[in-house]
């Protein structure tokens, strides 16, 4: 579980989702902003004053934020220091990971809380420690410097994109509506009897689940597939 931070903190996380670095920020943001949206295509009917709007996904969250760094302090003549050297992790997450051949996922947070809706759609059922990102772009400043030319003064615009699984997302939505195609994540050791009990409270329609996922072995289930489960006929 994260530690909770009196300062901003990032963390790098590897493909597995634990914590490999923890990237000090300097001084707290003095704001930050976020962004959420929802994609919605426009159908087009003869005869009627407006389109029909149609929800197709969401969007990933978005947070941006400036990070202030500064190494005056250990002087800024001759052998001043070079303000890169807090700054160069940050700009690091951008970059390509060698484990992953994409840049590695990440966690921002600040204090114990972090604002945004947790689990089901549209509903707080909780909070949120943090929120689990990629690095979409960051941007370097460099604002004052030494006669040597080594920076000492930098602010980062860094813009985070909301990462998440599509097992987490199955699992905060829990679409419950009976009238709806609902989506399952087959977990190890699941048979499609159990599954349709959770789904329907009736194990015998299990087949209902097979055939719409042309499911021929229904022994040879493996786990992470994703199963549609159709609504039953009324």
């Amino acid at each position: 579980m994260t530690e909770s931070y009196s300062k901003a903190y990032f963390e790098r996380l590897n493909a597995q989702g634990a914590v490999v670095e923890i990237l000090e920020v300097q001084f707290n943001p003095t704001e930050f902003s976020m962004e959420k949206a929802a994609q919605i295509a426009e159908i087009a009917i003869p005869g009627i004053d407006s389109p029909i709007l149609q929800f197709v996904r969401g969007q990933n969250e978005k947070v941006t934020l400036e990070l202030f760094f500064d190494t005056t302090e250990d002087g800024t003549a001759a052998g001043a220091t070079s303000v890169t050297t807090k700054t160069d992790g940050f700009y690091a997450l951008v970059k390509m990971s060698g484990e992953e051949h994409a840049p590695p996922r990440c966690r921002f947070g600040w204090g114990d809380e972090f604002p945004g809706l947790v689990n089901q759609a549209g509903t707080v059922s909780g909070t949120r420690k943090a929120l689990d990102c990629i690095v979409e772009s960051i941007q370097q400043k460099f604002t004052l410097f030494s006669p040597d030319g080594v920076p000492l003064r930098a602010t980062l615009t860094v813009a985070l994109r909301e990462y998440k699984s599509l097992e987490t997302q199955l699992q905060q939505l829990n679409l419950q509506s009976s009238d709806h195609t609902k989506v399952h994540t087959i977990q190890r050791g699941e048979t499609l009897p159990q599954i349709a009990y959770k789904a329907y409270q009736d194990p015998t329609q299990w087949r209902l689940i097979a055939n719409a996922n042309n499911i021929l072995k229904p022994r040879d289930l493996q786990p992470g597939q994703i199963l549609e489960l159709p609504p039953l006929n009324p």
